[in-house]
């Protein structure tokens, strides 16, 4: 008879692999959807749409996260972004930046699974299920007691969830915890990530924890400032429109990192900032229209509110297979073009904007 520890070894076996857009290039796919209709021409639209936000030098481009994709496997995939100047600001849920990423640069893992499971069973056994896949409760719960001690360590007055996600990818770098890190990764290029529902992650657990045992001890303990974050965002979109720039959304999912990105343009106006709704916006999701949302609403009735205007494309498909084809054809975009490059790719052709310098510095570069 099996023993709890040899059955959840064999639910625990086969680990999710991350994709890697340096490995294959989606181009002739991608140039073969663009004579095509459908879902397969608004793929290759979107496509061009991203070439174009990178080739604009005035554009700041912000890519939103949510759902679970970075868990199902293209963790790999926004760190190449990152690391190839391919993004400038993320805005994402909590659960895909500290359940799904700084889980993993902890040593956690996401396993290949089946839906059609025993739920009971893996609740009994300490797997959690997302959808295919399992992670083990006591490698989560590792994540909570490390966000606990980051919130220890630190000085106790408020921060945004982009100053201790500053401080998450701080701790990551000068650990020896790096297995590929977006947060890591993130913090060493200099580029702000935000998740306005930071605590509705394990961030939240971790928190509490400090929180608590601060409270026992009749002592001080950090805290989160939502606000700043959605008034640091609008600075940065704000300065990412002087001298007549534009900003670029590109879309995993919808819910609130989508709406909080787009919401800034709408918060510059009422501090007086006249600024131009986002140009750019792409949009990948499975959600539908017909309950009244598409997460947040589709691009073309974003317009209504005065937050995208210009050229936008909505991709309905799942993220796992539109976002590396869209991705890869991008990444390798520039050296389709200019073989002379060496495979440096955006890295050469476009400069970092470091916006998590100007946050740091209070604005004053």
């Amino acid at each position: 008879m099996e023993t709890n520890q040899e059955k959840k070894e064999k639910f625990l076996s086969s680990e999710v692999e991350h994709i890697d857009i340096k490995k294959f290039d989606s181009t002739p796919l991608i140039d073969q959807f663009r004579k095509m209709s459908f879902v397969a021409r608004e793929t290759a639209n979107a496509a061009d749409i991203y070439v174009d936000m990178l080739n604009d030098p005035r554009c700041t481009i912000v890519l939103t996260i949510a759902g679970s994709a970075t868990a199902a496997g293209c963790k790999d995939l926004v760190i190449d972004l990152i690391e190839n100047n391919m993004v400038d600001i993320i805005v994402a849920t909590g659960a895909s930046i500290v359940d799904m990423d700084f889980f993993e640069a902890l040593g956690g893992k996401h396993y290949q699974g089946s839906q059609f499971v025993d739920d009971e069973e893996l609740r009994k056994l300490g797997i959690d299920r997302i959808y295919d896949t399992y992670i083990e409760e006591s490698q989560l719960q590792i994540c909570d007691q490390t966000i606990k001690k980051i919130a220890d360590s630190l000085p106790t007055r408020p921060y945004s969830s982009q100053e201790f996600i500053f401080e998450m990818g701080k701790y990551l770098s000068e650990g020896d915890y790096y297995i590929g890190s977006m947060v890591q990764a993130a913090f060493e290029k200099n580029i702000p990530i935000f998740c306005p529902a930071f605590t509705d992650s394990s961030a939240g657990f971790g928190l509490v924890l400090h929180q608590v045992e601060r409270k026992k001890q009749e002592k001080p303990f950090v805290t989160l400032d939502s606000i700043k974050d959605f008034a640091d965002l609008t600075k940065l979109i704000t300065k990412a429109h002087e001298k007549q720039g534009v900003t670029g959304l590109f879309m995993i999912g919808g819910g609130t990192p989508k709406n909080f990105a787009q919401d800034t343009v709408v918060c510059a106006e009422l501090l007086g900032n006249q600024i131009d709704m986002h140009y750019y916006a792409v949009q990948i999701t499975v959600a539908d229209v017909r309950d009244g949302a598409c997460s947040s609403s589709t691009l073309k009735e974003a317009n209504s509110w005065g937050k995208v205007r210009g050229r936008e494309q909505m991709v309905y498909g799942e993220a796992t297979v539109f976002w590396p084809l869209v991705a890869s054809y991008a990444f390798h975009w520039p050296n389709n073009c200019f073989p002379e490059l060496n495979e440096r790719g955006w890295e050469q052709m476009r400069e970092p904007k470091e916006y998590a310098k100007f946050l740091e510095n209070d604005g004053k570069i």
